[in-house]
């Protein structure tokens, strides 16, 4: 094992190399590897030869892989990756992966598959920064609030703008209902750090109406989003990035022209949620037993 990981900014992101992630990794590869996401948040690997098969045996390294999406198909043939394609649309909203079930996603990867010839960047933002930026009262505030995630609603495009299509894709999305209750300050189960929990699925303050809940959510994430919380991520092919869904949140920026770009997504099954309190999330509606197994 030769790895070299360096820093792509202060707070999140490490461009890693000296591995082959086509081929089995052994133990101390794997620890190494945990250990720079646990530190680093996101991790970026260049010239990998990977097809959809190869992407998925690299994510098992970190557990149990869920299938594709709760609601939206996967890729013919491979039922635990999903395509980001831009036909389908964008995810231009900041979001951390599929907060809305029980047990979101540990960790995502993402492989370049077709790119634009501009544009197309992903922005990932480090939440346990944006805790750490909080002033006193502000992080009291925070370490006792719970939030409502759910994917019943449309959080990329005004009403008035959904056409057939459009529509067509959002009926998907919301065809079966998830509510689900999360701290609004996360503690890493591997790491101990808080980080905001939070991000475009977290809808309402539990025990507050909309518009107060708007408000905070709306402070608290303007801390997530500092541009010096996030590393922009800039595409080349064969590109795979993997990121530690539990206390990062991510943007598809929307900048290309329309023009082709197709990722693939496989997510690694995660924990239920804990706050600083030591209670843990609790479903409002939808099972999500089909999409993913709960990490220990």
């Amino acid at each position: 094992m030769s790895l070299d990981i360096r820093k792509v900014t202060a707070h999140i992101g490490a461009q890693v190399t000296g591995v082959d992630l086509a081929k089995p990794l052994d133990d101390a590869t794997v620890a190494a590897l945990r250990e720079a996401l646990n530190v680093h948040k996101a991790l970026v690997f260049d010239d990998v030869d990977l097809d959809d098969e190869g992407q998925q045996a690299f994510a098992r390294h970190f557990g149990d892989l869920t299938t594709a999406h709760p609601t939206v198909p996967a890729v013919d043939g491979a039922p635990n990756v999903l395509p980001v394609d831009s036909e389908q649309g964008s995810a231009n909203h900041w979001h951390t992966d599929v907060t809305f079930v029980l047990n979101p996603p540990q960790a995502s990867t993402l492989r370049s598959i077709t790119l634009p010839p501009y544009g197309g960047e992903t922005l990932i933002a480090d939440a346990a920064a944006a805790y750490r930026g909080l002033p006193e009262p502000l992080r009291r505030l925070a370490d006792g609030l719970w939030a409502e995630h759910t994917n019943d609603y449309d959080y990329a495009v005004p009403e008035e703008d959904v056409d057939e299509e459009q529509a067509a894709r959002r009926a998907r999305f919301t065809s079966i209902t998830y509510r689900t209750a999360h701290p609004v300050v996360r503690v890493h189960p591997l790491t101990g750090e808080r980080g905001l929990f939070i991000g475009g699925f977290a809808q309402r303050i539990v025990g507050l109406p909309v518009g107060e809940s708007r408000t905070i959510l709306d402070l608290l994430q303007s801390y997530v989003t500092r541009p010096e919380n996030v590393l922009r991520h800039r595409w080349s092919p064969n590109q795979l990035v993997i990121f530690d869904n539990r206390i990062t949140q991510h943007y598809a920026v929307d900048n290309y022209d329309r023009l082709p770009r197709r990722l693939h997504r496989v997510t690694v099954a995660g924990d239920v949620p804990v706050g600083v309190d030591g209670r843990e999330s609790w479903s409002v509606e939808g099972d999500a037993a089909h999409y993913t197994s709960v990490a220990a």
